[in-house]
């Protein structure tokens, strides 16, 4: 900053001065308009197409209005109750939180002060990055290997100052994942001596037996931190609410940083009306996103894309001229994807699938717009 800004501006912290704030993509409507589309697919954000359970549905409609002059419970008791019931885990070992952001905000902020650094790779959710940048907090990037995490680089990048080390399995935006014996054997090399957070966002999408289920763990590591979320196999994104698992005395630490009431009521009931879903709404989920893969990588393939398939809703493709420029052709079209330089794949979009008749839509115009 120099002698010539508002005085005002001179207040902020060096550390944020070269830190952009987050831009969110404008209104559906809006967006039609802009790019002139005859209709907009939203492919760029995870969503579950098929919104949420049918039991999130009636907990909502069922929602009493006369709650909303009140405050919701302000720990979210009801449902901590109902995913101790469900895990086995005691109600302590729960925090409810507004999205992600802000469980990796409290923790980072519980076991972190400027100084201390937090490892993670260099091409997954960027959150953990974020958050550790505005809170002075360096983070250690790995690249990764075959498109994973490299346990073996992130073990040896560790030191005195290592805090936290976030995971993300399956890791998105490539959707590789490390099964059960691999992240078994890298918790036993960690030895307590940070905390792992393991981000399960796309846990649900996940078939393959040897998938770790994260909570199942952590009795045995009281040093690891699980996160769930339900904005993407259970459809309520828009209500932001998901959790976080770990041992009651690691959950203790990280509440004394959590901001209360930030989850709504209605978000509550509808969580707790999703986790009553008979197991049918993450069966149908999982079938329209088989076929639609398949689907999609038969067509990639004679097309001769490259792209990066694994498990979760999207999947990576790799393009022939700018993601920004593809992003903006699809848009005229009525098909939103994600640029992905911004995850450091350049010149790959991350397309959420949908049924198979919109993927059909989509594969119709891709060749047009490359």
């Amino acid at each position: 900053m120099n002698d010539s800004q508002p005085s005002i501006l001179k207040q902020v912290p060096s550390h944020l001065q070269n830190i952009s704030p987050y831009i969110p993509s404008k209104p559906d409507d809006i967006l039609r308009k802009l790019f002139n589309a005859p209709f907009l697919h939203r492919m760029n954000n995870n969503e579950n197409v098929l919104g949420p359970p049918q039991a999130a549905i009636d907990a909502i409609v069922r929602f009493d209005p006369v709650l909303i002059a009140q405050y919701p419970s302000g720990d979210s008791y009801y449902l901590r109750h109902r995913l101790s019931q469900l895990s086995g885990l005691s109600i302590d070992s729960f925090i409810i939180g507004n999205g992600a952001n802000e469980g990796v905000n409290s923790i980072i902020h519980a076991f972190c002060k400027p100084g201390d650094n937090i490892i993670t790779a260099d091409k997954t959710f960027s959150v953990y990055e974020w958050v550790a940048g505005f809170s002075e907090i360096k983070t250690k990037l790995i690249p990764l290997k075959n498109n994973g995490f490299d346990s073996d680089a992130i073990l040896a990048e560790r030191d005195k100052n290592t805090k936290i080390i976030y995971l993300c399995n399956p890791n998105n935006p490539t959707g590789t994942y490390w099964n059960d014996k691999k992240l078994r054997n890298f918790l036993d090399m960690v030895h307590g001596e940070q905390i792992v957070v393991i981000d399960e966002a796309y846990a649900e999408y996940v078939a393959a037996s040897d998938y770790p289920d994260g909570i199942k763990l952590i009795s045995r590591y009281p040093n690891l931190v699980v996160f769930r979320t339900f904005s993407k196999m259970y459809g309520l994104a828009s209500l932001r609410i998901g959790y976080l698992a770990s041992s009651p005395m690691v959950a203790d630490v990280i509440r004394r940083t959590s901001p209360v009431y930030s989850v709504n009521a209605l978000a509550q009931a509808a969580a707790i009306g999703a986790l009553q879903d008979d197991g049918s709404h993450i069966r149908n989920t999982r079938s329209m996103i088989t076929e639609s893969r398949h689907y999609m990588e038969c067509e990639l393939d004679k097309m001769g894309l490259e792209y990066i398939s694994g498990e979760g809703n999207f999947i990576l493709i790799h393009a022939p001229i700018s993601d920004t420029l593809l992003y903006r052709r699809l848009m005229h079209h009525g098909y939103m994807v994600r640029p992905m330089t911004q995850f450091r794949f350049p010149n790959y979009i991350r397309v959420t699938f949908h049924q198979v008749q919109v993927m059909e839509g989509f594969l119709s115009v891709l060749p047009r717009c490359i």
